[in-house]
C-alpha cells in the first residue's frame, strides 16, 4: 500500500543549496535576496511594485492599515473561507461582513454583496480559492455602481473614489483572469508562500497593488516597509552602511518583515515555477477524466475565461452526507491516501460565533462544506501516485457510497 500525504513541499537541491548560499552569505535578514524576490513577483505579476512579508495575513492586514481601515468601517468577505481573510479585518477594528456562498458556487453572492454596501463599506476581500480567480468583472462592476454611497476617510481613499477590492490570492499565484495575471487584478493582492502552498518560502507572503491615479506607488512601498518593521526609517541593511546608524522611529508599528533565507527559497522556486504550474494542471486533467463516471461537483479549473493556479482538488461528494463524507476521508487514509476539507465556513467557529454569526444564515456555504474532500494535488505525485488516488477514490467512493456504516 502507498502512503500519499496531503501536501507535502517540494523542494530540491535548487532550494537546499539557495538557502545554504544565503546562511552563509552573512546576510540572513531582509536584505538582497528578499527585494530581488519583489523584483521578480512584481515582474511575474505585471505590477509596478510588491511587497515580501512574513505571511499572507501580514500583507492583507497591512493593506488594510495602508488604507486607513479602522473602527466605525465595515469589509466584506465570505463566508466560505480560511479565517486569515477574515481575522484581518478583526485586527484592525473594523467589522467583518461575511456574505453567503452562491448555490453550488465556491465564489460569494455577488447579489448579496451589492445588497449589503452602505456608506460604512471601505473594502471588499473576495477569495481566489483553489486557485481559481473570482468573477472580477461583476465585483468592479458592483463597487463602481456603489461609488455614491462611498464616504472616503484619507486620501488613498479619495484616490480610489470607490470601495477598493483587496483580493486574497493566497491560492493563486500563476493564475490568470481573461489573459490578465493574478495580482494585476484587484486593487491589492495577498498571495501566501506558506508550505503547502504551490510557491514556498517556508512561510511568507506578498502583497501588489496596480497604479492608483495620483497616488505615488514608490511611496506606498515605503509605507509598508514602515509597517512591517515597527515604523524604523531605515532598515537593517541600510543601517549596516558606515557612519549610517542614525535612524528614526516614523510609528509605533509592527514586526512582519521576510528573511533573506526564506526569499532565497523563493527564487529558487520560481525559477522553475512554471512547470510546477504545468504539472499541477496535468494532474487535474488525470483526476479529471479518471473520476467522470461518478456524480461529483469539481471545481473548474480550466476555462477560455479563468486559469487557475490548480492549488486545491475540490471534490463535492453530491450524494454524501457529513458522515459519509468524513467516513470517506477516513476510508481513504486507511488506504494510505491523506485528504483534507477546504473550508469549514467561518460562522462553524467559535471566534465568529461570538461574533454573532450563525451558520444557519449561510446555506449555501454549509451546504458546500458538508460534502466537500480535498485531494492530493502536489508536484511530489508521480503519475503512478495519481493513478492509486483515482482507484483508491472509486473503491472507497463505491464501499461508503453503497454502505450503511456510520462512524463511532
Amino acid at each position: 500500500m502507498k502512503t500519499i500525504p496531503f501536501s507535502p513541499p517540494d523542494m530540491t537541491i535548487e532550494e537546499a543549496n539557495a538557502a545554504s548560499e544565503a546562511i552563509l552569505s552573512g546576510w540572513i535578514t531582509t536584505g538582497p535576496r528578499t527585494k530581488k524576490l519583489e523584483r521578480i513577483i512584481a515582474d511575474y505579476c505585471n505590477v509596478p511594485n510588491c511587497v515580501c512579508l512574513n505571511s499572507q495575513t501580514a500583507c492583507s492586514e497591512l493593506a488594510l492599515r495602508l488604507l486607513g481601515v479602522g473602527p466605525g468601517d465595515e469589509v466584506i468577505v465570505p463566508a466560505y473561507t480560511y479565517t486569515a481573510s477574515c481575522s484581518v479585518i478583526c485586527h484592525v477594528g473594523a467589522t467583518p461582513v461575511i456574505v453567503d456562498s452562491q448555490k453550488d458556487c465556491v465564489e460569494m453572492d455577488y447579489d448579496k454583496v451589492a445588497e449589503l454596501i452602505n456608506e460604512r463599506t471601505k473594502v471588499i476581500i473576495p477569495v481566489d480559492l483553489g486557485g481559481v480567480p473570482c468573477d472580477y468583472d461583476k465585483i468592479f462592476e458592483i463597487v463602481n455602481s456603489k461609488k455614491h454611497l462611498f464616504k472616503p476617510r484619507n486620501d488613498i481613499q479619495k484616490a480610489f473614489g470607490r470601495i477598493i477590492v483587496l483580493a486574497d490570492t493566497a491560492h493563486a499565484l500563476g493564475a490568470k483572469y481573461k489573459g490578465k495575471m493574478v495580482g494585476s487584478v484587484a486593487d491589492f493582492s495577498s498571495f501566501s508562500f506558506h508550505a503547502v502552498k504551490n510557491m514556498t518560502t517556508a512561510e511568507g507572503g506578498a502583497l501588489t497593488w496596480k497604479d492608483i491615479p495620483g497616488i505615488d506607488s514608490g511611496e506606498l512601498y515605503h509605507q509598508l516597509q514602515l509597517l512591517s518593521l515597527h515604523g524604523q526609517s531605515k532598515d537593517a541593511l541600510s543601517k549596516t552602511k558606515l557612519g549610517a546608524w542614525e535612524y528614526d522611529v516614523i510609528g509605533p508599528w509592527y514586526k512582519c518583515n521576510m528573511t533573506d533565507v526564506l526569499a532565497s527559497i523563493g527564487l529558487a522556486q520560481m525559477n522553475r515555477y512554471n512547470s510546477i504550474l504545468n504539472r499541477r494542471k496535468e494532474i487535474v486533467k488525470k483526476y479529471n477524466n479518471g473520476l467522470k463516471e461518478f456524480d461529483l461537483g469539481l471545481l473548474n479549473h480550466l476555462d477560455s475565461i479563468r486559469q487557475s493556479s490548480c492549488h486545491l482538488y475540490i471534490v463535492r461528494l453530491n450524494e454524501f452526507t457529513t458522515e459519509q463524507r468524513n467516513l470517506f476521508i477516513e476510508k481513504m487514509a486507511e488506504n494510505g491516501v491523506a485528504c483534507n476539507v477546504h473550508y469549514k465556513p467561518l460562522p462553524m467557529f467559535t471566534a465568529y460565533k461570538q461574533l454573532c454569526f450563525d451558520i444557519k444564515d449561510y446555506p449555501n456555504a454549509f451546504n458546500l462544506y458538508h460534502n466537500e474532500v480535498t485531494l492530493p494535488l502536489h508536484t511530489c505525485l508521480s503519475d503512478e501516485d495519481v493513478s492509486y488516488i483515482i482507484n483508491t477514490f472509486k473503491h472507497v467512493y463505491k464501499l461508503v457510497g453503497g454502505s450503511d456504516e456510520k462512524l463511532g
